[in-house]
């Protein structure tokens, strides 16, 4: 059975991480977004509002999120240590009636879209 993650407040902000040394069983993953000109403000303001609570109430954490100085990029780090897989507990959030009430969608925002997993470096 994995370890059980502990969290600490990430400084100076709402996001946990987990604490040094019990990292192992957690998958990270980088969303990578390119925002429409001009809606970056309504994209973080639904994004904080709507996509953030709903990820940690299925059991994901928000390392943080960044914005790329001088252009339409917004970047986050998404983390999941639950009993699921990554892709069961994924397709779970986008399968939940709740995420399927998110109305207007706040992906409306975004012109492109990547993500990527991530392991612990070693």
């Amino acid at each position: 059975m994995p370890q059980e993650v502990a969290w600490d407040s990430w400084p100076g902000g709402p996001f946990k991480v987990p604490r040094p040394g019990n990292i192992e069983s957690v998958t990270w993953q980088l969303r990578e977004y390119t925002v429409k000109p001009g809606e970056m403000g309504e994209w973080i303001s639904e994004w904080r509002s709507r996509i953030v609570p709903l990820r940690e109430k299925l059991g994901f954490r928000v390392l943080g999120a960044w914005t790329v100085d001088g252009t339409d990029q917004f970047v986050w780090i998404i983390s999941y240590d639950g009993p699921k897989s990554w892709e069961s507990a994924d397709a779970d959030y986008y399968a939940s009636p709740e995420r399927k009430a998110v109305d207007p969608d706040p992906a409306r925002h975004l012109a492109h879209t990547q993500a990527r997993l991530m392991s612990q470096a070693r």
